[in-house]
């Protein structure tokens, strides 16, 4: 059995998911009591989107370990996973609930702990952060994850988070202020740098932000996410030689997870007349990120415009705009679209 949780291990540190899931089955069939091999199997089937399955396994150890932690906090992570990865989200409208009322079981178990009851506690508070973004809860979720921090003031993913939900609020400047802070936590970290140098760029600090996003393409070149936002900074600097090409790989990387990535692809094609790669781009974009107005009234501007080979589209534009005021009925630049082609 000990076999099987080690070759699931190193299947599952390489990204390998399938395969490492197959690894904790088998040791959890050998063993259905032994706690590692379930909480190992848990995981791995979230990672494989075996949700429901997923759901069942790690309850199935709470209760047969109801003090351990790690085992709460992946039953939380499996009932945020399920509700994300569900289309029809009203089918899984408890989840969010379920994830929360599992981290407050949790938080009773570390209460009585004697020993890293602090570390605890912020895993546990940094969860709750999760959930109450995800129910769109912006202020519960920066004091949930300033909560974490205080406890865990040197955790570089609960400083980036506190930056992104920051920046979510419209802060931009305590968005700036935590994610430096993320980076000189964990200089090597990509994601936190790289997030970093996006929002430099869009306080306008464009020079500092090209550095930082170049460092941060350098330090993980086949990291999507930093290859990307390196594509992000150079298009907001006005490179669009240098923009065109790290988006163009980073989309090669990762095609589905970062419409934002589609997005710039779109605004790149859009700005130089090249409307057929325009309007496929800000496409994709606008169907991996169907809650963002902006990708929907940037397509509805690619086919409202005309050129060579890509006639005008008045319907379609006028759909798209519709959408973008639908998403956010403050959308200026949607509604005055729709006003001109009326």
């Amino acid at each position: 059995m000990a076999n099987y949780i080690a070759l699931g291990i190193f299947y599952y540190n390489r990204g390998n998911f399938d395969q490492a899931y197959v690894a904790f089955r088998a040791a959890s069939e050998i063993d259905p009591a032994n706690t590692e091999a379930l909480l190992l199997l848990g995981r791995s089937q979230v990672r494989v989107r075996l949700y429901g399955p997923a759901i069942a396994t790690l309850k199935g150890l709470v209760a047969l370990d109801p003090r351990n932690v790690p085992a709460y906090i992946a039953l939380s992570q499996a009932y945020q996973q399920q509700y994300i990865g569900t289309s029809d989200r009203q089918t899984v409208a408890a989840n969010l609930t379920e994830a929360l009322r599992v981290l407050t079981a949790a938080e009773t178990v570390v209460q009585a702990q004697a020993t890293d009851r602090n570390l605890n506690l912020s895993k546990i508070w940094n969860e709750r952060g999760y959930v109450y973004k995800l129910q769109g809860e912006v202020t519960r979720s920066i004091e949930a994850f300033k909560q974490a921090s205080s406890l865990n003031p040197d955790n570089s993913i609960i400083l980036y988070n506190l930056g992104d939900m920051y920046y979510a609020s419209g802060n931009l400047p305590m968005a700036l202020d935590f994610l430096q802070q993320a980076v000189i936590a964990d200089p090597g970290d990509p994601y936190n740098r790289a997030y970093y140098a996006k929002l430099l760029a869009l306080s306008g600090n464009v020079a500092t932000a090209r550095a930082e996003a170049a460092q941060a393409a350098r330090l993980a070149p086949t990291n999507a996410y930093a290859v990307g936002q390196y594509g992000v900074v150079s298009y907001l600097a006005k490179d669009a030689a240098t923009a065109r090409a790290q988006l163009t790989q980073a989309v090669k990387l990762d095609t589905l997870r970062y419409p934002e990535f589609y997005y710039y692809l779109g605004r790149l094609s859009l700005d130089s007349g090249e409307l057929r790669a325009a309007r496929d781009n800000l496409t994709r974009a606008a169907a991996l990120g169907s809650n963002t107005a902006e990708y929907a009234y940037y397509l509805g501007l690619s086919y409202e415009r005309g050129a060579v080979g890509a006639a005008p589209d008045r319907l379609k534009a006028r759909a798209n705009y519709e959408q973008a005021l639908r998403l956010d009925p403050r959308h200026r630049a949607a509604q005055e679209g729709l006003n001109r082609i009326r």
